[in-house]
C-alpha cells in the first residue's frame, strides 16, 4: 500500500508539480551469489508486481471512480452505442482526476514526501504525513453509513480521528460511497433521456409506425437537446463540484 501512494502521488505531481524532479532507477539482474542477493533479487520482483497493480488500486482511491461510471451512464442514456469511444471516457476520466486530486497530491508532497527528500523525515513518518490528506479527501467523501459497516464486520472500536482509520477500511468504504453517488448521478442524467424516448415512442405508435424503430428518431432529438444546453460543460462543472476536499 505505502509503494501504490508513493506512486499515485508521483503520478498526480507530473500534472500538479512539474518542478519535482523524478529520480532515476537502474536495474540490472545477475545469478545471486549469496542468500542476501537472493533476498534482494525477490524484493525487486515483488515490487515490480505491486507497481503493476498499483493503477488499478489507484483509480479506487481517487475520484476517477465516480466519474468513468457517470460517463458510461451517459454513453448509455444517449444510446450512441460506442460513441465516444471508451479510451476518449478513459482519457477523460483521467485527466480530470488528476485536475482534481492536484490540490491533495500537492498537500501530500510538501507534508510527507518533500521533507523526506530533504532527510528531515524518516519513511514511516513520510508515508503517516504523505498519506493523510488522501486519507481526509476519501472520508469527506464517503457516507458514514459505508464507514461503519466495515467496522462492524471487523469488529473494531470507533475512531476518534482521522489518523485511526486504516486504509484497509477507507478504501473499500470509499468504493461503496461512489458507487452509489455514481448511480445516483447516471439515474438523474437517464431521466431526460427516458423523456425524449416516452414522447417519441408515442407519437410513433399514434402514427401507427410501429416499425420503425424510436431510437433511430430519438438519437437525433437528444443529441441536439444536449449540445443545445451544452451538456459536457454541465456535467464536467457539476462532477467536480460533487467532490468534498
Amino acid at each position: 500500500m505505502k509503494l501504490v501512494f508513493l506512486f499515485l502521488v508521483s503520478s498526480v505531481l507530473l500534472f500538479a508539480a512539474p518542478e519535482a524532479t523524478i529520480p532515476t532507477v537502474n536495474l540490472s539482474l545477475s545469478a545471486p551469489n549469496n542468500p542476501q542477493q537472493l533476498v534482494t533479487t525477490l524484493n525487486i520482483i515483488i515490487v515490480l508486481t505491486i507497481l503493476a497493480l498499483a493503477p488499478t488500486i489507484i483509480f479506487i482511491m481517487t475520484s476517477f471512480l465516480r466519474l468513468i461510471v457517470v460517463f458510461s451512464f451517459l454513453r448509455q442514456a444517449m444510446g450512441t452505442q460506442t460513441m465516444p469511444p471508451n479510451v476518449v471516457l478513459m482519457t477523460m476520466a483521467l485527466i480530470l482526476t488528476f485536475f482534481i486530486m492536484e490540490p491533495v497530491a500537492t498537500k501530500s508532497y510538501n507534508e510527507g514526501i518533500r521533507p523526506y527528500l530533504a532527510e528531515q523525515i524518516g519513511y514511516e513518518e513520510a508515508f503517516e504525513r504523505g498519506v493523510k490528506p488522501f486519507k481526509e479527501f476519501m472520508i469527506k467523501n464517503t457516507r458514514e453509513k459505508d464507514l461503519a459497516l466495515f467496522y462492524r464486520i471487523r469488529d473494531l472500536p470507533n475512531p476518534q480521528t482521522v489518523d485511526d482509520v486504516p486504509l484497509t477500511i477507507i478504501v473499500p468504504a470509499f468504493m461503496i460511497s461512489e458507487l452509489k453517488t455514481a448511480f445516483e448521478i447516471g439515474f438523474l442524467i437517464y431521466l431526460p433521456f427516458l423523456v425524449i424516448d416516452m414522447v417519441v415512442s408515442s407519437v410513433l405508435m399514434s402514427m401507427g409506425m410501429m416499425m420503425l424503430p424510436p431510437v433511430m428518431i430519438s438519437l437525433p432529438f437528444k443529441l441536439l437537446i444536449f449540445v443545445l444546453v451544452d451538456g459536457w460543460n454541465l456535467l464536467i462543472q457539476k462532477l467536480v463540484e460533487s467532490f468534498v476536499y
